[in-house]
């Protein structure tokens, strides 16, 4: 079976970003996502309050051009004020096209 090159990008953050992030993401190119409640401690530490409920985790596999555009637009519109991480690497999936 043939195998396609692709790029997962994972975003972490506070679930209040979690329905404009998903918006973002989907007008940058993305055909899907999978979203995962979470929880961690990160350099901004364990959250005081879970009134707002759990952290969220957003995977989305993308071109590596769509996962750049991404990882910028997260990068510059929440990274300063809120609890946000981004990291990515290469995979190869099946069905490749799906993706793109």
């Amino acid at each position: 079976m043939a195998l396609t090159e692709l790029f997962l990008v994972t975003i972490i953050t506070e679930r209040i970003l979690r329905d404009d992030i998903i918006k973002q993401i989907k007008e940058l190119g993305a055909t899907g996502y999978t979203l995962s409640d979470t929880t961690g401690e990160g350099s901004r530490g364990v959250r005081a309050s879970d009134w707002e409920g759990k952290n969220v985790k957003i995977e989305v596999v993308v071109s590596k051009e769509v996962g750049d555009k991404i990882i910028d637009v997260v990068a510059n519109t929440y990274f300063e004020n809120y609890s946000v991480i981004t990291y990515a690497f290469p995979v190869n999936v099946v069905r490749g096209d799906k993706y793109i």
